[in-house]
C-alpha cells in the first residue's frame, strides 16, 4: 500500500469517526469519480497547508442531520461549523498544518480532479454522501529529499513573478474554543477569556499560517505589530 492510500484511508476513517451522525458511517473508495461530481452539488470545503497540503470536502445527501446536530436555527450557527471537526480530523492524519476556514461553495471542481480521492460514505447499506481529498506535495518528487540550496535557488528563481500577488497578514492576540450554547449566549458586555496572559507576544499569521511573533503597539492612533521573531518554516508549521 502506497504511503498516499495510506494517509486517504486514515482521513476518511478519521473523519466518519467525527461525523455528527446517529449511525456511524461506513466509507468506500470510488473509482467513478466524474459521475459523483454531477451530484454533489453544494459541499463543506476547507484547505489545509502544511508539509503536506490539501483540499477536503464533505457532502451529505440528507442535510437534515446537521440542522439536528446544529441544535438551533440560529445563522450563528452553520453546516460548516457543524462538519468542522470531521474535516479537523481529517486533516490532522496529514501532519503539521493549518487547517483553513471551512466553507460552503459548489465543490464539483475538486470532486471532478483527476488528482482527487474521492470516498462514499455509506449509511444502512446506501449512499449517505461523499468525501473528497486532494493531497498536494508542495511541488516535491515522492521520495526524493532536493537539498536546501537546490529548493532555495528554485523558488529564488519564481519568486518574481509572485511580487505583487497580495496575501492576507492577520495578527491574533489569543485564542479560545467555545461551546454552540456559549456563543448563542454572547452578548454586550460579555468577556471572553482567551489563551494568552497580558503581554505575552501576538501571533502573526500569513494566509492562516503562523510566520513571526510579535507586540501590539499604536502609532498615529492606528493599530499596528512590531516584529519580535520571525519562525522558520518548520517551526511556523508545528
Amino acid at each position: 500500500m502506497s504511503t498516499n492510500t495510506a494517509l486517504h484511508n486514515s482521513a476518511v476513517s478519521a473523519l466518519t469517526e467525527q461525523l455528527p451522525t446517529p449511525v456511524p458511517f461506513g466509507s468506500a473508495v470510488l473509482a467513478d469519480r466524474a459521475s459523483v461530481a454531477g451530484k454533489v452539488g453544494q459541499a463543506v470545503t476547507a484547505t489545509f497547508v502544511g508539509a503536506l497540503s490539501a483540499d477536503l470536502a464533505v457532502a451529505l445527501v440528507d442535510t437534515t442531520v446537521l440542522s439536528a446536530a446544529a441544535g438551533t436555527d440560529s445563522p450563528l450557527v452553520s453546516s460548516a461549523d457543524v462538519l468542522r471537526p470531521a474535516l479537523e480530523a481529517a486533516a490532522a492524519v496529514l501532519g503539521a498544518g493549518v487547517l483553513g476556514e471551512s466553507r460552503t461553495e459548489d465543490a464539483f471542481a475538486l470532486f471532478n480532479d483527476p488528482g482527487t480521492v474521492v470516498f462514499e460514505l455509506i449509511s444502512a447499506g446506501s449512499t449517505a454522501g461523499w468525501f473528497a481529498l486532494r493531497i498536494r506535495e508542495q511541488g516535491t518528487v515522492k521520495g526524493s529529499s532536493p537539498s536546501a540550496a537546490g529548493m532555495s535557488s528554485l523558488a529564488s528563481g519564481k519568486l518574481s513573478r509572485i511580487h505583487n500577488v497580495e496575501m492576507a497578514l492577520t495578527v491574533a492576540i489569543g485564542h479560545t474554543r467555545l461551546s454552540v450554547r456559549d456563543v448563542l449566549d454572547l452578548e454586550p458586555g460579555g468577556v471572553i477569556e482567551l489563551d494568552r496572559s497580558a503581554g505575552a507576544p501576538a501571533d502573526v499569521l500569513l494566509n492562516g499560517r503562523l510566520i513571526a511573533h510579535g507586540e501590539v503597539v499604536v502609532v498615529d492612533q492606528d493599530y499596528a505589530v512590531r516584529i519580535t521573531k520571525i519562525l522558520d518554516v518548520v517551526e511556523g508549521v508545528g
